[in-house]
């Protein structure tokens, strides 16, 4: 079973963007307006955790680019978008 191995960021909106790099409130780089925060996971094989996301009817988008920080793939639910 594929597990999270750590927290690679936390994001958040807010009205005055000034301390820990929040994105900005109107921001639609994540999730409704009403959604105001998305946390990026580290995991060992993002390939099978996709799988087992996808196994149990989790809807996941990956992403096709490889950046020099890794690969990614969005999963989201009813309040929140997060990335893994």
């Amino acid at each position: 079973m594929q597990k999270v191995n750590g927290i690679g960021g936390f994001f958040f909106r807010a009205k005055d963007p000034t301390a820990f790099a929040p994105f900005a409130e109107t921001t639609t780089y994540f999730g409704r307006p009403e959604q105001a925060w998305m946390i990026n996971f580290r995991v060992s094989d993002l390939d099978a955790m996709v799988a087992q996301l996808r196994a149990a009817a989790i809807e996941v988008e990956v992403n096709p680019e490889v950046y020099p920080n890794g690969r990614f793939a969005r999963l989201k639910d009813s309040m929140t978008s997060i990335d893994a």
